[in-house]
């Protein structure tokens, strides 16, 4: 059985090898799970899975192994909200209930449902047959059924459906989605990398176990130098304007990169970056830091992220005296230019949607600056940027 499951996995191409595979089997001869789907499930899941990015994939496979309810994409069947919106609470007694007759198993279930996709029509409530609430059709919410299939109700009240239909929390792993604060965290952490600093102070296992295993049996400790996260970030964040229909993800991308890095700095600006930005949008005016400060302050391997959405007038990025806040010695260009040329890895991210980049001449004169290294704030894009910042110079 698990062969062909393993197999079904290699076929959605996720990356599982035979040691997965024995993992899993192993697992199984410990009953860490029995007779439970749902709990085979996550199981199967968390033992074959590498990259939570690939939960959609594993999602589609198991679907297609066992054939459940999980195939069966009820969303994008688009099933109206108010078919499921319930109007009313029917009340059953006991003896009602004991005359209400189960379809007769899983397949019939599933077989019934698909009929009712491909024919209902409108809404139904508070009957036997059709998706709906507050009846006694197997299919739907807030109802009574004795074998039945819950979709879109929240919780549990009779404790009898064989399966719940609702969206998977890992569906906002879907590449080209903007990112959740979660999604964002592990995305990040393909950027940090560890130097070995300070005493040696942390047990080395791998190198005692071995050393150990060559000694005889005999304890022969092996220590190695603490590890300490030598990421340092520094960020610029666009501010105002055009860019308040994105404060949403940018105070998520925030959290993450706040909660990941322990070397970080931030700074504000509108627009485009000129001689100097600031950390306290509410004191902008009177605390400024300048540009030349910063790239005394911090050195060439600070990873340098800028975060706008690049829609501006072009003259704002090439002219001097372009900003429409002050008057500019030397434009938006230069600055850019010497803050790329100062420090080793920079990149733009930028939450507006790739497919309107080109309609904008300030974003391809932005990319042209960047060296082309502007990403899209989605999982797909952070990583393209991510492996840009590790690159070795």
């Amino acid at each position: 059985m698990l062969v062909d499951f393993f197999f079904t996995l290699k076929k959605h191409r996720l990356n599982v090898s035979l040691r997965e595979l024995l993992d899993l089997i192993g697992a199984l001869e410990q009953h860490v799970v029995y007779a439970d789907l749902d709990s085979f499930y996550y199981l199967a899941r968390m033992i074959m899975v590498k990259d939570e990015s690939q939960f959609d994939k594993f999602d589609r496979a198991f679907a297609e192994y066992f054939k459940g309810v999980e195939s069966i994409d009820l969303f994008e069947s688009s099933i109206p909200q108010d078919w499921l919106n319930n109007a009313i609470s029917k009340y059953l007694s006991d003896e009602e209930k004991a005359k209400i007759q189960a379809l007769g198993g899983l397949d019939k279930l599933m077989e019934t449902l698909q009929e009712r996709l491909a024919e209902q029509e409108k809404r139904h409530q508070g009957g036997n047959k059709w998706i709906g609430t507050g009846g006694t059709s197997p299919f739907g919410a807030e109802g009574y059924n004795p074998e039945g299939i819950r979709i879109g109700q929240k919780q549990n009240r009779n404790f009898s459906a064989v399966k719940i239909w609702e969206k998977r929390e890992f569906q906002n792993f879907s590449s080209d989605v903007e990112l959740g604060t979660r999604n964002l965290k592990m995305a990040l952490r393909k950027l940090r990398k560890f130097a070995r600093t300070g005493a040696s102070e942390e047990l080395d296992v791998n190198e005692t176990i071995g050393a150990t295993a060559k000694n005889g049996g005999l304890l022969d400790i092996h220590m190695t130098p603490e590890r300490h996260n030598a990421v340092k970030v520094l960020m610029f964040f666009d501010v105002g304007g055009s860019m308040d229909a994105y404060i949403k993800q940018c105070q998520e991308l925030f959290s993450a990169v706040h909660s990941e890095f322990k070397h970080l700095e931030y700074f504000y600006f509108h627009n485009c970056v000129y001689e100097d930005v600031w950390k306290d949008n509410a004191r902008r005016d009177k605390e400024r830091m300048s540009l030349w400060e910063i790239m005394h302050k911090y050195g060439r391997d600070y990873k340098v992220i800028f975060v706008g959405d690049a829609t501006m007038g072009p003259y704002e990025i090439t002219y001097p005296g372009g900003s429409i806040e002050h008057w500019n010695e030397e434009s938006g260009a230069d600055w850019l230019t010497r803050l790329n040329n100062h420090f080793s890895h920079c990149i733009w991210l930028n939450p507006q949607g790739k497919q309107y980049w080109g309609y904008y001449a300030s974003i391809q004169i932005l990319k042209e600056l960047m060296s082309d290294r502007m990403y899209p704030l989605t999982l797909e894009g952070l990583s393209e940027g991510i492996k840009a910042l590790s690159q070795k110079q």
